[in-house]
């Protein structure tokens, strides 16, 4: 990935945990570096297809001054976060801020935070068999686009399917997601489930009816196991009614563990699987 770098930007702020720092203030170096993709304004010579570096230095001098932190942890988190979801052609933010008047009372050159931060890639499956379910998914999409730390980049077909497993129930609508987001994996799954919580969700009876159901399926290509997350979805690849919808927005996405893609693992569970499948419907 290409870089823009930004070297010792200094901005006068008033950030600092002792009461002096919020009251006199002290200069503050911040040193940036912009992954994007610079191959297509390089060629072209059009700033507009490039990130204006002038534009980025006085959002962060502005973004510096204007807000105040005791830590130097969260004003290098809140501005990485700030410039990633402002400018939308960097892909990733190395930020270091260096504080060399801090209070230490002993002889130093400089102290300094430095954090690395960037959009990662999930893929969502998404279920309801309750009420109005094609509400109930448009209504979780749209939730998902209105944070402002995700980015909905491509949406399945819906597909109507059969209950998977021993509990008798309506059939399903299922759909995918794929997602842009700053979250880490366990703060997407708190995200998620609020979102299904606010849809009336009830986790009493395992593969019970829901009114809405967001799993995690992929994220970047990690491989996760805790007591909450499983990453990949542990079962996945003996679901047609998520294969078959994530086939149509990520056909080739490789199961890390696996080693195969989606495309092979949906024909594997359509030969020697449970089928539950039934037609396509369309979000309309």
């Amino acid at each position: 990935m290409d870089k823009i770098i930004i070297d010792n930007l200094k901005v006068y702020a008033h950030h600092g945990v002792y009461k002096e720092e919020n009251e006199n203030g002290q200069n503050f170096y911040i040193n940036a570096v912009l992954y994007t993709d610079t191959r297509k304004a390089g060629l072209e010579d059009r700033l507009e297809l490039s990130t204006n570096y002038g534009e980025v230095c006085q959002f962060i001098h502005q973004f510096v001054r204007g807000n105040l932190f005791k830590l130097l942890e969260t004003l290098a988190e809140k501005l990485a976060e700030a410039i990633l979801i402002e400018f939308r052609l960097i892909d990733e933010v190395k930020i270091e801020i260096r504080k060399p008047e801090a209070p230490i009372g002993l002889e130093f050159e400089s102290v300094s935070v430095e954090i690395d931060r960037k959009w990662h890639t999930a893929y969502l499956a998404t279920g309801s068999n309750i009420g109005d379910k094609k509400k109930y998914i448009k209504d979780a999409i749209t939730s998902i686009a209105a944070d402002s730390k995700c980015r909905i980049i491509k949406t399945s077909e819906l597909v109507r399917t059969t209950a998977y497993g021993e509990v008798e129930q309506d059939e399903f609508l299922n759909g995918a997601l794929m997602v842009k987001t700053l979250y880490t994996p366990e703060e997407l799954l708190k995200k998620l489930h609020e979102i299904e919580y606010a849809a009336g969700r009830e986790r009493d009876l395992h593969w019970g009816p829901r009114t809405l159901d967001i799993d995690i399926i992929f994220y970047d290509d990690i491989v996760m196991y805790t007591d909450d997350l499983q990453i990949p979805h542990e079962d996945m690849q003996n679901r047609d009614f998520v294969l078959e919808p994530l086939s149509q927005i990520a056909p080739y996405m490789m199961h890390p563990v696996l080693g195969k893609t989606v495309v092979q693992l949906y024909e594997e569970v359509q030969k020697t699987g449970e089928t539950h499948v039934i037609d396509l419907e369309y979000i309309r």
